[in-house]
């Protein structure tokens, strides 16, 4: 079985949804890392020196790969990605080896034979 990684940058107001939904499309855990900043093309507003931004969430997704575009069009929708510039963006990369997952190994195994 191989997988990628999936990681969504989403503001915190939309993080549940894109979780909810992640899950719903076959991702079978993921892990939330809070407070994170970022700048996209346009400049982050300020206010008497102070950056009005708002923060986000960095996602990751271990999906296995058959899933993984799904899960990434899922997610996208359900964080608005192509709807309001800066709401996020997720991609995904190659993973070579992972340990630790062997319990979700029977999950993952019967989610990628039924989509098969």
């Amino acid at each position: 079985m191989h997988f990628k990684l999936i990681l969504a940058f989403v503001e915190d107001r939309s993080t549940q949804a894109v979780l909810d939904a992640a899950r719903k499309a076959g991702a079978t855990g993921s892990t939330v890392i809070n407070q994170a900043r970022g700048e996209g093309v346009e400049k982050t507003k300020t206010f008497f020196g102070l950056t009005l931004e708002t923060q986000r969430d960095v996602i990751l997704l271990l999906v296995e790969e058959h899933l993984s575009r799904h899960i990434l069009e899922t997610i996208a929708q359900a964080g608005g990605f192509r709807d309001r510039p800066g709401s996020g963006i997720a991609f995904q990369v190659d993973v070579e080896d992972a340990v630790g997952i062997d319990h979700q190994f029977r999950k993952l195994a019967q989610l990628v034979e039924e989509e098969l």
